[in-house]
């Protein structure tokens, strides 16, 4: 069954009765989701409460727990501690990953995600031939940091040349980074479930990040996102140069309306292609992290990615 992600935006209270997450807005029952059922709820508004017991119920069921700012960004990430019988000795085997192991996991997630951004390219009637050509030159660690040449190309290939893809920068940034948002909380809830520490990563390792791993895995996965935001664009202004030049001034139909954040909210269950078969992207994003599992046990070399 395909687990549901939740997102509360309006003022509610959460809590839970026989095992079903209760939302209460203004004194009346709004919704009920089995907590067994869910794998993420997002909590955007800052008038929502919640009961220990509320929390306590999702992880345990292994669900992961978003709460965002005004700005959409995540302001806290709770995730299950006791999700694996075996994770000891998981956490032992990626702890002990040797850098040559973990410059060739790099290696591959590079090579994935450009290959990846080269078909959303082709289906998009762009010129595919420079990223093509770069995958083929991507080396152990990516030494020459060839993911940001592709990067360059990518970005102003599939938005035109004046967009710069840049966290506080102009539309649509601000649907990209809602996107994110979303996928960097699925694949640390993945990683804690296939009993790796999110915090370790593979390339990502800045200090202050305490989802280095989850960024690392989930690089050929943005291009999902990208790909949906691209849609929204060509519905809303037409696929090809931007001409909003301030996210502040956007109109409704570019801004991340209720349908937008469903819209995006919804690739989590969208179908994806993985060797040959059909998952939801949610199934796909433990097939990755389980395999990068047997790949820190030495069990198996490439890490599982879907196609675009």
């Amino acid at each position: 069954m395909i687990k549901r992600t939740v997102s509360i935006d309006n003022p509610s209270r959460l809590n839970i009765e026989h095992k079903q997450l209760v939302i209460t807005q203004n004194n009346e029952t709004v919704g009920m989701v089995p907590v067994e059922d869910i794998a993420l709820l997002i909590v955007e508004n800052p008038n929502v409460t919640y009961t220990h017991s509320c929390f306590m119920s999702l992880l345990e069921n292994n669900a992961a727990i978003v709460l965002t700012g005004k700005d959409h960004y995540p302001a806290g990430l709770f995730l299950p501690l006791q999700t694996n019988s075996v994770q000891t000795e998981r956490f032992k085997s990626q702890i002990e990953a040797t850098e040559a192991l973990k410059k060739q996991l790099w290696q591959q997630i590079v090579r994935k995600k450009i290959t990846n951004q080269a078909k959303l390219l082709e289906s998009a009637n762009a010129a595919t031939a420079p990223l093509t050509e770069i995958v083929r030159k991507v080396k152990s660690g990516d030494s020459n940091n060839l993911e940001a040449y592709a990067a360059r190309y990518y970005w102003k290939s599939l938005f035109g040349k004046r967009f710069k893809r840049d966290r506080f920068g102009l539309y649509p940034n601000n649907l990209l980074n809602y996107g994110y948002i979303i996928l960097r909380a699925a694949a640390a809830r993945c990683l804690v479930s296939s009993g790796l520490l999110p915090t370790l990563g593979i390339h990502h390792r800045n200090k202050y990040n305490a989802f280095c791993l989850a960024d690392d895995i989930m690089e050929p996965y943005r291009v999902f996102i990208d790909r949906k935001v691209y849609e929204l664009h060509g519905a809303a202004d037409g696929a090809g140069e931007l001409e909003v030049q301030d996210v502040d001034d956007l109109p409704d139909k570019m801004s991340l309306t209720k349908e937008i954040k469903r819209d995006l909210l919804s690739l989590l269950a969208a179908d994806v292609v993985l060797d040959g078969d059909i998952f939801p992207l949610m199934t796909a994003l433990n097939r990755t992290t389980a395999s990068l599992q047997r790949c820190f046990a030495k069990e198996q070399k490439y890490i599982e990615y879907p196609t675009l």
